[in-house]
């Protein structure tokens, strides 16, 4: 069975820059090593892959089932140069979110 992120976690985020910041907390620890195992970087940076130049990293905080992702080359010139409408990371965390796993 899949289901999106958002029913099992919650997202902050920001930009700095040419970056955006996303973190991922789960609300149920039990989830953290399957959801470690699939959002991986690389899936990261493909379901990104329209908004995001660069590469993706991915940083675990296992101590909080968090997941801590900075991407690339979000916003080419940084986020006051964007053209995007409502492109800033808050806006992203969401889309984050959206993202499927498996339980």
């Amino acid at each position: 069975m899949t289901t999106p992120l958002y029913k099992i976690a919650h997202a902050r985020a920001g930009d700095k820059g040419e970056q955006t910041t996303v973190s991922l907390f789960l609300y149920d620890e039990r989830f953290y090593e399957n959801v470690r195992q699939q959002i991986t970087a690389t899936a990261v940076k493909q379901h990104f892959r329209r908004l995001a130049s660069g590469s993706v990293d991915r940083y675990e905080l296992p101590q909080l089932a968090a997941l801590h992702f900075v991407i690339h080359g979000t916003r080419p010139g940084g986020v006051a140069a964007a053209l995007d409408f409502d492109a800033h990371g808050k806006s992203l965390s969401w889309y984050l979110l959206e993202m499927e796993v498996w339980l």
